[in-house]
């Protein structure tokens, strides 16, 4: 063999070992990051930090006076620009249906306050101490006992929802005649009444290790999950991580970020028929219609993911504002083509009572900004390099399309 011979061998040698170690640094398994179970999220040192493993029973509950400046500041109304002609949802929240919404909640949703926050209260809450934060939680169990064997199961909720938008599911869970279910429905820490983390670092694979740590302390030490929006992602990196303590994962938000999706996306947005059953074609193509409409609708987690103080901050105390960024999300995000509708479809799905009880958490526990910030944490370079997408997932998989 010739110099040129030897070269071409040389050659593809040097391509064989590259490749491998390609392969190995971007597409092989990794092992399970090592997260410490402990880790502490509170404020100050976690030297003077003892858990207090106790379980307190917790009361939604806001006085008259809370309300009141509620429904002055509602009444304060700011100059809304008219919408644009021939307009309806295409530039964010209709100013006119907004100025309906907002009359409702003042001179409607208010009035009934108590009644509202009795539905808020239907069901137990309590709160623990959890690597250093106050973790609010809804645990629903049977009223009688069963002779078949009780399933727990965690439902989690994603932004810009709150526990109540699971309350629906926990009726239908805990009224199945074939299954019994004890429930856990926890708030995300810094959702609603669950404390916000002190530190940075508080992504979704920190979270999902708090939200175990909450069931082995409540006594499951094997369970069921089930989650949507951040709850899916939450979800599946808590049954990715702890195996031995989930039964199954479900979702009604399934994602799946393989180190080769980028370019078997491509090469499907133009061959399809490669990669997806011809029956289910229809969810993902034509594929750059659908790529554009993401791009327009996912202004919101770009500065959530960058700058979730500042967009918090504009919303704090602001409860006309709040509502129209929380609810444009209900509109568009139900149905993309509501959009097209002068009330965004707001109430084809839900009733405005809804809606309002999670605008409501949101605005009582002054979590708006808290709640954003996982956006940044979660979609960080540090969360990133865990590559839990490589990580070998062993737990059976349930999924929801509607």
């Amino acid at each position: 063999m010739g110099l040129c011979g030897n070269f071409i061998l040389i050659f593809i040698g040097l391509c064989g070992f590259l490749g491998v170690r390609v392969y190995k640094q971007t597409f092989a398994p990794v092992p399970k990051p090592d997260l410490d179970v402990a880790a502490y999220w509170g404020p100050g040192d976690k030297a003077s930090y003892k858990e207090d493993t106790a379980i307190h029973p917790f009361k939604i509950s806001y006085s008259t006076e809370v309300i009141n400046k509620l429904k002055t500041k509602l009444e304060d109304l700011p100059e809304y620009h008219p919408p644009l002609e021939g307009t309806n949802f295409e530039y964010g929240f209709n100013s006119d249906a907004l100025k309906h919404v907002i009359k409702y909640w003042k001179d409607n949703y208010l009035n009934k306050w108590n009644q509202r926050q009795d539905y808020l209260n239907k069901y137990p809450h309590f709160k623990t101490k959890i690597q250093g934060l106050d973790i609010h939680f809804i645990h629903v169990k049977p009223e009688k006992t069963f002779k078949k064997p009780v399933l727990p199961i965690i439902l989690l909720h994603g932004w810009p929802g709150s526990v109540v938008e699971l309350y629906s599911l926990i009726d239908k869970l805990r009224n199945n005649g074939d299954y019994h279910f004890e429930i856990v429905v926890p708030s995300l820490p810094g959702y609603g009444w669950s404390q916000a983390s002190s530190k940075t670092g508080l992504g979704a694979a920190e979270i999902s290790v708090i939200l175990r740590n909450l069931m082995v302390r409540l006594g499951y030490q094997k369970f069921y999950i089930h989650g949507g929006d951040w709850g899916s992602f939450i979800g599946n990196i808590m049954a990715t991580l702890f195996p031995e303590n989930s039964i199954a994962f479900h979702s009604n938000m399934c994602s799946a970020r393989p180190p080769t999706y980028a370019i078997k996306t491509f090469i499907a947005s133009l061959y399809p028929e490669y990669f997806i059953p011809k029956e289910h074609v229809h969810f993902f193509y034509p594929f750059w219609k659908k790529f554009a409409f993401l791009l327009e609708e996912t202004g919101y987690l770009h500065i959530q993911a960058t700058k979730p103080d500042t967009i918090g901050t504009a919303l704090t105390g602001n409860p006309v504002g709040l509502a129209a960024y929380i609810l444009e999300k209900f509109s568009t995000f139900t149905n993309f083509g509501h959009q097209n509708l002068p009330d965004g479809g707001l109430t084809k799905r839900l009733t405005l009572e809804a809606l309002l009880d999670n605008v409501m958490i949101y605005y009582l526990t002054n979590s708006m900004a808290t709640s954003q910030r996982l956006y940044s944490e979660a979609l960080s370079y540090r969360h990133f390099a865990l590559n839990l997408d490589r990580v070998p997932y062993i737990c059976p998989n349930g999924l929801c399309s509607f």
